[in-house]
């Protein structure tokens, strides 16, 4: 156990020097919510009774390591709550690594057999040369996941407003801060300027409190600010950027050649959970999802599965394509976290979508 954990510790201290995260960017400003049980299993009364051919079968446990707990990632709760994963014959025994470059570090290590993270971890791993590579299997997001805020009520926004502000935003290296800086770019902003050093549990406090013109945030934070009258909604950066695969489930190489039918289980199950939530209800997808947000309104949940809903978050085929792939290397080297000569021209070096191709048993 103490190799173990020194084994993680090293690893993490390597990949943190490439500021590599997804999503929230190795943390969320949502308040923190306990797994619904201590296996990360589903809630009792969410879950359907099992068939007897369910009953009889052996469940295999697959240790997982979600980058950050954000309703960003709301398939993958679904999954849990609506027994998805249990039906595909499957125990998520779920942990948070609060951080890309952590849920990386705990797949070399073996203290996790598949992670959420950002999918540039498994280019950085592929070009340190180790033992171990990892492999993108699951595009889980197609877009950033923040929301752009104002301190004072914009009738017609335009990002040349950001020109002399102050936005705060996301640690260097995070995917956020990434989507953001390239963002700028595109819309020509030159001397906006961007605070990056704020820990991002608290961006919310350092805004409320008087810090900064606008603020980059996650769900359900951002609505939560606008509920309270503290910030008004300005733009979605995910809508402002486009298309980005941002969040991706990997695991490695090993991993995935020795347990094929517990990637594919996993990968339906995961599946599942998407297209329950382009057909449920308001009110059964906020009863499904509370119990991973404990503290958070119902009202609250809705709204934040309504901006990701409507800026494409959840693509209904979860592949990283090679058009996909590119842009996320040309935003690592526009942002200097990879070198040029670094790119890798064969994306399946690090990508295996085969396990998309057959979800629900198709070939």
């Amino acid at each position: 156990m103490r190799k173990s954990k020194a084994a993680l510790s090293v690893i993490a201290a390597m990949l943190l020097f490439f500021a590599a995260a997804c999503g929230g960017g190795g943390g969320n400003n949502t308040p923190p919510s306990p797994s619904p049980s201590p296996s990360g299993s589903a809630p009792p009364a969410a879950s359907a009774d099992p068939s007897p051919s369910e009953t009889s079968k052996e469940k295999v446990t697959v240790k997982f390591s979600e980058v950050i707990r954000s309703i960003f990632y709301a398939p993958h709760y679904i999954a849990m709550s609506k027994g998805f994963f249990e039906e595909e014959g499957l125990i998520v025994d779920m942990t948070t690594a609060q951080g890309s470059d952590k849920g990386a570090a705990a797949l070399i290590a073996g203290t996790a057999d598949i992670s959420l993270v950002g999918p540039e971890t498994a280019i950085y791993i592929y070009n340190q040369k180790g033992d171990k590579t990892l492999k993108i299997f699951h595009q889980l997001t197609m877009k950033d996941g923040s929301f752009l805020l104002s301190r004072e009520k914009t009738d017609a926004f335009d990002w040349k407003d950001l020109s002399g502000k102050t936005v705060l935003g996301w640690r260097p290296g995070s995917a956020p801060q990434m989507v953001m800086n390239s963002t700028l770019i595109q819309e020509g902003v030159t001397d906006a300027a961007v605070v990056t050093n704020i820990a991002s549990p608290a961006l919310a406090g350092a805004f409320t409190s008087g810090q900064g013109d606008y603020i980059q945030l996650f769900e359900p934070v951002a609505s939560t600010l606008v509920q309270e009258g503290k910030a008004h909604y300005v733009a979605s950066l995910g809508e402002a950027f486009g298309d980005f695969p941002e969040t991706s489930y990997v695991a490695t190489s090993d991993y995935i050649a020795e347990h094929p039918d517990v990637i594919q289980s996993f990968v339906n199950a995961v599946a599942k959970g998407t297209a329950w939530l382009g057909t449920a209800s308001d009110d059964e997808i906020a009863e499904a999802l509370s119990p991973f947000f404990e503290g958070t309104s119902k009202e609250l949940i809705i709204q934040s599965i309504h901006r990701y809903k409507d800026q494409g978050t959840w693509p209904e085929k979860p592949e990283l394509t090679a058009e996909a792939f590119e842009k996320l290397q040309g935003v690592l080297i526009e942002n200097g976290v990879l070198k040029a000569e670094e790119k890798i021209a064969d994306m399946n070096a690090v990508v295996d979508m085969s396990f998309v191709q057959k979800i629900g048993g198709a070939e």
